[in-house]
C-alpha cells in the first residue's frame, strides 16, 4: 500500500505544481495540498490514522472532498470528453474534485484498524 500511497501523493504534488498559471491556482494548491497529506501521513506515519482525533480529520476531510465535488460537478455536457474537460475550467475543476474524493477513500479504506494494531502489538510482546 505505501508504494500506492507515495504515487499518489506525488500526482497529487504534480497537481499542485500545474496551478502556478491558473487564475484561482492558490486556492487549488491548498486543496490538493489536503489529499498530498494525507497520503504523506497514510506512506509514512500509518500509525497515526488510528488515533480518534485524527480519524476525525480525515472523515471530515472526506466529507468536505465530497460536498466540493456536489459543488463542482461539471454541468457541461459530455465533460469526461478530452475535448471538453481541456477546453472548459470548471468541468476541470469538478474533475479534480472526484479524484481527491477517490483518493481521501483510498487513504479511509487502507487505514489501520485498533484491532490489527493491538494484535500485532501483543504478538510482538509474545515474541520478546
Amino acid at each position: 500500500m505505501r508504494a500506492i500511497y507515495i504515487i499518489l501523493m506525488l500526482l497529487m504534488l504534480v497537481f499542485i505544481g500545474v496551478q502556478y498559471n491558473d487564475p484561482d491556482g492558490a486556492q487549488w494548491m491548498v486543496i490538493y495540498a489536503i489529499p498530498s497529506i494525507w497520503l504523506a501521513i497514510a506512506a509514512f506515519r500509518h500509525s497515526w490514522l488510528v488515533a480518534g482525533i485524527i480519524r476525525m480529520c480525515l472523515l471530515i476531510c472526506i466529507l468536505l472532498s465530497v460536498a466540493g465535488v456536489a459543488y463542482y460537478w461539471p454541468d457541461s455536457e459530455g465533460w469526461w470528453r478530452q475535448k471538453v474537460w481541456w477546453e472548459v475550467e470548471s468541468v476541470r475543476e469538478g474533475m479534480g474534485m472526484m479524484i481527491i474524493s477517490v483518493v481521501l477513500f483510498i487513504v479511509w479504506l487502507g487505514r489501520p484498524r485498533l484491532q490489527n494494531i493491538n494484535d500485532s502489538v501483543g504478538s510482538t510482546e509474545l515474541e520478546r
